[in-house]
């Protein structure tokens, strides 16, 4: 019931970050474009538009445990875990293009139409990444393997950001905006997905495959697996709301760019590279990080980093744009370090609870973690759209914001800001029940704890 020691081939390595540009397109556009979609093309109000994005994806909460105890149970030729990646990815590809087809137009039948294709799409994702997620924890059971891994896993998701997230964007222009932009926007997304997923489904066929033990029968049973597990319930918790804060940035790059730039066509674009680009080129930085300050020091670090560009960035309409772009790429630097931490966390909590137990339920953890993970960013949207309901932004059918009072701009600015950089700041107290450390999980486990700066191993 042990995942294989050592370990893995690069090509493993590579192989299974391709599926980050699944997650990372499906998990960046909804959230950066669909709101400004609801609001300023399809002409549904601000607070209507909030529920809309926000209840399709709460809807994960219920269908990922189920997807992790599905996926646990599950015995192929291609293992537990990888017919998922090739049919639950070529699923959400489809599905994806489908939200911005808008056969109805604009409207309420629109808007209608919009959030049940979202929820089909919520669907199909959550039985790709709950056993993408998944898979770590059993194809090593190497704690610095497994941070190895999310490196790669963190710099491809910011390849994926930066591309889904900037590149969309002019696509829709490119293509004229409107429903037809969309629409065009929405089939090369859906190509990135369909990548990311074959990718992954191909790069993994050579690694080693630990385990799959039997899940819990139902999703009372897994949220009492997960309860008795003090740190992974701290990490989820602390994770579920850093990612509403994350996505409530997200949800606001149109409108930050429209009304507070005053760039609409190039602004988003710009904010997306100033925040995804730092990233790849300090993700090897945070990794050493983590082996010098432990993974939970540094994923504090980078949430108070990430935190203080957010709070920074409230002076905006008084500074400069080239320091407005430089305080984002700050917020670049902070979100790659969070990230990269929690993920490699995960595995650590998952291996914890095998040590305890004697169970290795790894579908049952990550079909939590991905149902939190998509609440927060489901929640980040909604937050959004209610501040600016709240505030009296004004909707459109054109494809083009209206003009909107000095109110709605207060409420585009401070949901960009203030309000995700309190919500990650605050979400790190939630970790302080955390006590996993390379040494106590080696005792736990059994296998040997690496001493600080690589100079050998020990056994704790």
């Amino acid at each position: 019931m042990t995942a294989p020691s050592g370990g893995l081939p690069r090509k493993v390595h590579v192989g299974y970050a391709f599926g980050s540009l699944a997650t990372g397109a499906f998990g960046t556009v909804p959230g950066l474009l669909l709101l400004p979609y609801l609001t300023d093309t399809l002409g549904v109000a601000a607070g209507v538009a909030a529920l809309l994005v926000l209840l399709p994806k709460a809807w994960d909460v219920l269908v990922n445990p189920v997807a992790g105890r599905i996926s646990d149970r599950t015995r192929s030729r291609w293992g537990a875990r990888r017919p998922y990646l090739l049919f639950g990815g070529l699923a959400l590809a489809v599905l994806f293009g489908a939200i911005f087809a808008a056969p109805f137009g604009a409207g309420p039948a629109a808007g209608a139409y919009v959030a049940i294709a979202f929820l089909a799409t919520a669907t199909a994702f959550a039985f790709f990444q709950v056993p993408y997620v998944a898979m770590p924890a059993e194809l090593t059971s190497d704690y610095a393997e497994r941070t190895r891994m999310m490196t790669w896993r963190i710099a491809v998701l910011a390849l994926a950001i930066l591309v889904a997230g900037a590149v969309a964007p002019l696509v829709r222009d490119a293509a004229g905006g409107g429903v037809p932009g969309h629409r065009w926007m929405g089939v090369f997304v859906a190509g990135l997905i369909a990548l990311g997923a074959v990718g992954a489904f191909l790069g993994t066929r050579s690694a080693p495959q630990g385990t799959v033990g039997e899940s819990e029968p139902s999703l009372r049973a897994q949220l009492a697996v997960a309860s008795r597990n003090r740190p992974f319930r701290a990490l989820l918790l602390c994770f579920v709301v850093q990612s509403a804060g994350v996505a409530t940035i997200l949800a606001g790059v149109q409108y930050f760019a429209g009304q507070i730039l005053r760039d609409p066509t190039t602004g988003p674009t710009l904010l997306f590279v100033c925040f995804v680009g730092p990233a790849l080129v300090v993700m090897p930085l945070w990794s050493r990080a983590g082996a010098r300050l432990g993974k939970l020091v540094a994923l504090v670090v980078a949430s108070l980093i990430l935190a203080a560009g957010g709070l920074a960035l409230v002076a905006a309409p008084v500074l400069p744009t080239a320091v407005i772009y430089l305080l984002v790429a700050l917020l670049g630097v902070g979100y790659a370090g969070q990230q990269v931490f929690a993920l490699a966390m995960l595995p650590d909590c998952i291996a914890y609870d095998t040590a305890r137990t004697g169970r290795r339920q790894a579908g049952v953890f990550t079909g939590l973690w991905t149902a939190g993970e998509t609440f927060g960013l489901a929640l980040g949207p909604g937050i959004y759209g209610l501040v600016l309901a709240v505030t009296g932004y004004v909707s459109s059918t054109t494809g083009t914001a209206a003009i909107q009072s000095d109110t709605a701009r207060l409420g585009v600015l401070l949901g960009f800001t203030l309000l995700p950089a309190l919500l990650i700041a605050l979400a790190t107290l939630l970790l302080r029940p955390y006590d996993l450390t390379e040494a106590r999980l080696a005792t736990l486990t059994g296998t040997k704890a690496a001493e600080p700066h690589g100079k050998g191993t020990t056994t704790p």
